[in-house]
């Protein structure tokens, strides 16, 4: 009787989950992360091998190692790419929170192994670097922050944001870890760009880095030993700097062979910091070009999907991601080849490491999020809420 009155009401058809994520994923990319971390366990093959001879571990112990870190990763970048922006925030504030607590507690139960930096928690089996997990959190709570602002009568979101990114800044540079901090205030500085920041604020941000580099050289014998080995117009070829430089020149364009480079022997952060070396050594400038050209179409065909977006927070917070990823890829390689000084930045999907390479499935997976086909509104609404 109530539908002969009413009428029947329609039924609504909703498309599985997984058709629908895989018909809105952005394809190129996703094969894009996944031939990256082939070519990582194909050089962690290479390089990884002396190291456990060091050891006195199983040949292929780091390479078994990798690829179970980097199955972690794939399923933490297939989880996160299918939840909704609004599920990707709440779950980056709550992993801000967790990662800036945990970064709070490394000057007591930190560890440098070493290397002159507390920057891990050594749980003896494994270790963690919260600050790899800091860094695509800080993005996604900066851009919430900065998208609140654009609401009427929404919160000071950028000045939040500033105060925020200096404090996350300074507590990476107590460490000290001037490459994340450089890294992390990069990030930043892209969302507050393209969110609008005035010109003036962002010449106070260099100024501030510039006497903060002055600052931290003077203060601190770790980063100025890193600023004078990359100013010294000559390299000592004991130092890895110096072992980098020799198997890229090795290499040429076609490489000397697999298995047949020695950069893997003599350098003890070949299987992380300077996989590149690697890779160039045996690989030639060939597969160089390939990773490079892998890292560029990530980047690009994300800016470009995310050009077409009209949510503030999608927009900003994806953008943050891929810059970050990209940057992070170039500040590895630039150090192998000495355009940059020796940051101890692992390449995204290639160097071994746990932290960073679930780190980096998170941050591709929220990244994957952001770019995903949806159907967007009409470009009037962008203003329909007097703020925007």
């Amino acid at each position: 009787m109530t539908e002969m009155v009413y009428g029947s009401m329609p039924s609504r058809v909703t498309e599985p989950v997984l058709p629908r994520w895989w018909r809105t994923i952005d394809k190129w990319s996703m094969t894009c992360i996944l031939l990256l971390f082939g070519i990582g366990l194909l050089l962690g093959l290479a390089a990884s091998v002396p190291l456990a001879s060091r050891n006195g571990l199983e040949p292929f112990y780091y390479v078994q190692r990798q690829a179970f870190f980097g199955g972690l990763a794939l399923a933490a970048m297939v989880g996160v790419s299918m939840m909704s922006p609004a599920m990707v925030r709440r779950i980056g504030v709550l992993g801000f929170l967790l990662s800036f607590v945990a970064l709070c507690l490394l000057p007591v139960f930190g560890t440098d192994f070493g290397k002159g930096a507390v920057r891990w928690f050594s749980f003896g089996f494994a270790s963690v670097q919260p600050s790899e997990f800091l860094k695509p959190a800080f993005i996604i709570v900066v851009a919430w922050l900065m998208a609140a602002s654009y609401d009427l009568n929404g919160p000071p979101g950028k000045s939040a944001s500033f105060l925020l990114a200096m404090t996350v800044v300074g507590m990476l540079a107590m460490q000290p870890d001037f490459g994340q901090a450089a890294l992390v205030l990069f990030g930043w500085g892209v969302v507050y760009f393209v969110a609008g920041a005035p010109i003036t604020l962002i010449g106070v941000v260099l100024g501030l880095v510039v006497v903060g580099g002055f600052g931290a050289y003077e203060s601190s014998e770790h980063f100025a030993r890193r600023i004078d080995g990359f100013l010294t117009p000559d390299v000592d070829p004991r130092t890895q700097l110096g072992y980098a430089t020799n198997a890229i020149q090795e290499g040429g364009f076609f490489g000397v062979g697999v298995g047949a480079g020695q950069v893997k022997w003599s350098l003890p952060d070949a299987h992380t910091d300077f996989i590149i070396a690697v890779a160039a050594e045996e690989y030639g400038l060939i597969l160089v070009l390939v990773i490079i050209a892998l890292y560029t179409t990530v980047v690009v065909r994300s800016l470009m999907r995310l050009t077409k977006e009209r949510d503030p927070f999608i927009r900003l917070t994806g953008t943050g991601l891929a810059c970050i990823f990209g940057v992070q890829a170039m500040i590895n390689m630039g150090v192998a080849v000495r355009l940059l000084p020796a940051k101890g930045m692992t390449l995204p999907f290639v160097s071994y490491g746990g932290s960073s390479v679930i780190a980096a499935g998170i941050t591709v997976g929220a990244l994957l999020a952001m770019t995903r086909a949806r159907p967007q509104g009409r470009m009037g609404d962008i203003f329909g809420r007097g703020g925007r």
